[in-house]
């Protein structure tokens, strides 16, 4: 059975003219499929053994470990080997890598950690220095690890194998909340435990028993201002270092 044809046929609306559709931006990511990198991840999943070397080491010998835990280095590392770990995961199965942000937080607070350590704790010109032969050989090698190896180590992964221009000055200040949430942490374990109890302050700066709460905000201000300066710069670094993953043409 056909169905007749109308006599009569609607009107159909006039056909515009050339339609200009507008521009739409692909992200890399949506078109380019990750390769794998098997030495990539390899070192990756070296620097995180490494991170939890330094760690394991110091949660032995450092005495109770919720103390030890309590300290910015040991929570750093800890979270640097857990951001190596995903990303050699990554780069071994040809995954899409880990977002910047997250990766360069985790650079930022092991540099961080190891700035404090190298300008304020362990130069000779400090007045927050630590007298020379503390702390038995296993402690110092943990912190050699946490404060120079390691930080060495991620930088180097960051410069030569991680895609460049990735890191925004946007993120900078969400970076600062956790250094400044563990200010707030510090100063609220000290007025928990109580007067005279061994490592009531984790730092020396951050002493309130020995400065006063005036000069410990004073220091937290100068080294949060230098924690910024130093997430501004790796942004910058970041924008003007080679991409070492850019095929030349």
């Amino acid at each position: 059975m056909t169905v007749p044809i109308p006599r009569d046929i609607p009107d159909l609306p006039p056909i515009p003219g050339h339609v200009v559709l507008p521009p739409t931006v692909v992200p890399a990511r949506a078109v380019l499929i990750p390769a794998r990198r098997r030495a990539v991840a390899a070192f990756r999943g070296l620097i995180a053994l490494l991170a939890l070397t330094g760690v394991a080491v110091e949660l032995l010998t450092g005495g109770a470990p919720t103390t030890a835990l309590s300290h910015f280095t040991i929570q750093s590392g800890i979270l640097l080997a857990l951001v190596m770990l995903v990303s050699a995961r990554c780069a071994w199965s040809a995954h899409h890598p880990l977002p910047g942000a997250l990766t360069g937080a985790a650079l930022f607070y092991v540099l961080a950690a190891a700035l404090v350590h190298h300008v304020l704790l362990a130069h000779a010109s400090s007045p927050f220095a630590a007298p020379d032969g503390t702390g038995t050989a296993w402690q110092t090698a943990a912190t050699h690890i946490l404060h120079t190896a390691v930080p060495v180590a991620a930088l180097l992964d960051w410069l030569l194998l991680t895609p460049a221009g990735r890191l925004h000055l946007r993120q900078a200040p969400v970076w600062l909340l956790y250094p400044l949430a563990y200010l707030a942490f510090s100063l609220a374990r000290g007025e928990l435990l109580l007067p005279g109890s061994e490592d009531r302050y984790l730092y020396p700066f951050l002493d309130v028993d020995q400065h006063g709460y005036k000069i410990v905000l004073g220091n937290a201000l100068l080294i949060g201002l230098a924690l910024y300066a130093l997430a501004v710069l790796l942004v910058a670094l970041d924008h003007i270092r080679p991409d070492p993953l850019r095929r030349p043409r």
